[in-house]
C-alpha cells in the first residue's frame, strides 16, 4: 500500500516543501527512512514505534519504506516526525491520505505519544499558505505562532491519540484562533526618568533612536553608559507589521518565541557578554543558526565593554553593518540571515577607566591607553554615526528633586521623526535615515549655503573620510527631522559634527 503526506523542512530562514512517501509491502518486518535524512530524522523510527505503542496502536508487521522527497535536499531535525507518523497511520487505515492532500504536518513525536514543539514553525506555515495548502497540523505549543498567518487553518495537536480521534471523527479538533499584532507592551521596561543628569548623552541616544543610527559611548566607570543603553528599547519607534513578521521569523528559527505571545511587537534588545565567540555573534553550526546580530534584526544590539570583545568578533561586525545581512556557508549549503540592527556600544577610555577624568587620576601609561583604544579598529569606529562622551554625574544632578523626562515623552518625539522618514522613503527599501544610500543622499539632505560652508570647513580641517561625510549628513538629516525642517541648517550640521569628534580626542 502506498500513501503520500505533506510536510515541510527548514534551512535557515528558507522553508521548503517535503513529501513523505510511504510504502507498506510484504516481507520481513522493517522500517527504513531514506531521502538524505540526518541522524535526528532516522532516529524518528524508534520514537514513532514507542509513540504508537503508548497510544494503543500496534506497529504493522510489514516492510515499511519511507522516502522524504525531494531526495537530494538534506532533511534535519525532528520536524518530520508527525508527517511520517500520519503517513504510517494512512497505510494502516486510520486515515485517508487523499483527504489530507491539502494539509501539512510538522512536529516532534515523543515516546509517550505527545507532540512536542519544534523551531521554525512560522516560516514553514507561511510557505504552506503560499503553496495553497488549506490546513496545517502543528504541536499545540506552536499553534498560536502558526496562527499569525492568515488564509490557512491551524490545528494544535497535543497527542497522537487526539489526532487519531480527529481523523475518525469521534473528537474533531477546532482550528486555532487567528493571532493579530497588538499594541507593544512597554510595561516593566526600564525608563529614562530613572537617569539623573546626562542630558547630552540622552539627546545623542534620542537622535540615534529617531534615525536608526549606530552610537558609541565612551566614559569612566559609573558614569551611566550601561544604564542609558539598557533604557534604549523604551524609546525606540513602534514596529510595522512587516518588521514584526520578519523578526518573529528569526526568533522562531532560533526557538525563542513565547508560546502565549508569539508575535514580536517590541523591537529586540540583545546584549551578549564580551566573551561571545565570533560564531555566537554572526551565527553558525553544522545547520547554521542565527547569531546575536540576526536576533537583533529590526532592533538593537548593545555591546558593553566594547574593547574587551575579541578582535575577530568585532571585525565580523563590519560587513553586516554595511550590507544588513550575513551569509553563513557550510558543506550542507549557504544560509543568509537579515541583520538590520542599531549598534550601541559602550567602553572605558583606558584599562583603569579614568583617562581624561576631571577629578580622578589615570594610572595607565600612554602605551597602555593607546593599546587599549587600538582594540577598536578605525574601520569599525568609522561605522558609528554618533560618538558621545558620557561625563561623570554631578552631585547636584543626583541630589535634585526635579523629575527627569520619561521614556514615553522621548518616544513621542522619536516616533514623530520616524513617521517623517517613513513618508519620505515610501515605496523604497529604506526605513530610516541611517539607511540612506549614497545615490540619493544629496537629494534628501538639501543644505542651506551657510550649512554647506560649515561642512566644507569641517571636512577640510578634520580630514574626514567619505563615509564620515555621509554619516554626518545622515545624522544632520535626523536632527532636522526632529525640528520638522526640510533643509539642513548650520545648527543641524554643527550638532552632527559634535557627535563625530570623539575619535579625534581619544584615537588621534
Amino acid at each position: 500500500m502506498f500513501a503520500r503526506i505533506n510536510s515541510l523542512g527548514l534551512m535557515g530562514l528558507n522553508a521548503f516543501p517535503v513529501e513523505v512517501e510511504i510504502e507498506a509491502s510484504r516481507g520481513i518486518q522493517s522500517f527504513d527512512i531514506v531521502g538524505l535524512a540526518d541522524a535526528a530524522v532516522r532516529e524518528s523510527r524508534e520514537r514513532i514505534r514507542s509513540a504508537l505503542r503508548s497510544s494503543g496502536i500496534s506497529f504493522p508487521t510489514q516492510r515499511i519504506m519511507v522516502n522524504l522527497a525531494p531526495a537530494d535536499k538534506k532533511k534535519s531535525g525532528s520536524v518530520h516526525d508527525l508527517g511520517i507518523t500520519v503517513a504510517l497511520l494512512a497505510v494502516m487505515g486510520f486515515t485517508d491520505a487523499a483527504k489530507n492532500d491539502k494539509a501539512a504536518f510538522i512536529g516532534e513525536v515523543s515516546l509517550s505519544g505527545d507532540i512536542r514543539p519544534v523551531a521554525g514553525v512560522l516560516p514553514m506555515t507561511i510557505l504552506a499558505q503560499k503553496q495553497g495548502l488549506e490546513e496545517i497540523y502543528v504541536p499545540f505549543d506552536n499553534a498560536r505562532e502558526a496562527a499569525v498567518v492568515e488564509g490557512i487553518k491551524v490545528y494544535g495537536v497535543e497527542s497522537l491519540s487526539q489526532l487519531v480521534l480527529h481523523f475518525s471523527g469521534k473528537a474533531v479538533m477546532m482550528p486555532a484562533k487567528a493571532v493579530s499584532a497588538g499594541e507593544p507592551d512597554y510595561f516593566g521596561t526600564l525608563d529614562f526618568a530613572d537617569v539623573r543628569g546626562q542630558q547630552n548623552a540622552k539627546k545623542a541616544l534620542e537622535i540615534a533612536a529617531a534615525g536608526g543610527h549606530n552610537a558609541l559611548m565612551v566614559g569612566a566607570p559609573g558614569s551611566g553608559k550601561s544604564m542609558l543603553a539598557k533604557r534604549m528599547p523604551s524609546i525606540l519607534p513602534g514596529m510595522t507589521f512587516e518588521e514584526s513578521i520578519e523578526t518573529t521569523n528569526i526568533h522562531s528559527v532560533a526557538g525563542l518565541l513565547d508560546k502565549d505571545n508569539p508575535l514580536v511587537t517590541v523591537r529586540p534588545f540583545r546584549s551578549p557578554h564580551h566573551t561571545v565567540s565570533a560564531a555566537g555573534l554572526s551565527g553558525g553550526g553544522s545547520v547554521p543558526r542565527p547569531g546575536e546580530i540576526s536576533l537583533a534584526h529590526n532592533g538593537l544590539l548593545f555591546l558593553d565593554e566594547l574593547a574587551e570583545f575579541s578582535r575577530i568578533s568585532l571585525e565580523i561586525l563590519r560587513q553586516p553593518l554595511e550590507d544588513r545581512q550575513v551569509t553563513i556557508s557550510r558543506v550542507s549549503g549557504s544560509v543568509t540571515y537579515p541583520c538590520s540592527f542599531m549598534l550601541i556600544a559602550a567602553m572605558n577610555p583606558c584599562p583603569c577607566g579614568y583617562y581624561g577624568h576631571p577629578t580622578r587620576k589615570c594610572i595607565c601609561s600612554p602605551k597602555q591607553v593607546k593599546s587599549y583604544l587600538s582594540r577598536v579598529s578605525g574601520p569599525l569606529l568609522d561605522r558609528f554615526d554618533i560618538h558621545v562622551e558620557v561625563a561623570p554625574v554631578e552631585f547636584g544632578d543626583l541630589a535634585s528633586s526635579e523629575k527627569e523626562e520619561s521614556s514615553a515623552e522621548i518616544r513621542q518625539r522619536v516616533q514623530a521623526a520616524r513617521d517623517i522618514q517613513t513618508e519620505r522613503f515610501k515605496g523604497t527599501d529604506i526605513t530610516c535615515n541611517a539607511r540612506i544610500t549614497s545615490d540619493i543622499i544629496r537629494e534628501v539632505c538639501p543644505m542651506t549655503d551657510k550649512a554647506e560652508k560649515l561642512l566644507e570647513s569641517v571636512f577640510n580641517r578634520l580630514g574626514l573620510s567619505a563615509r564620515a561625510y555621509d554619516r554626518i549628513l545622515k545624522v544632520a538629516r535626523t536632527c532636522a527631522d526632529m525640528d520638522n525642517s526640510r533643509e539642513l541648517t548650520d545648527a543641524h550640521i554643527a550638532q552632527a559634527v559634535q557627535f563625530r569628534s570623539l575619535d579625534r580626542k581619544y584615537w588621534d
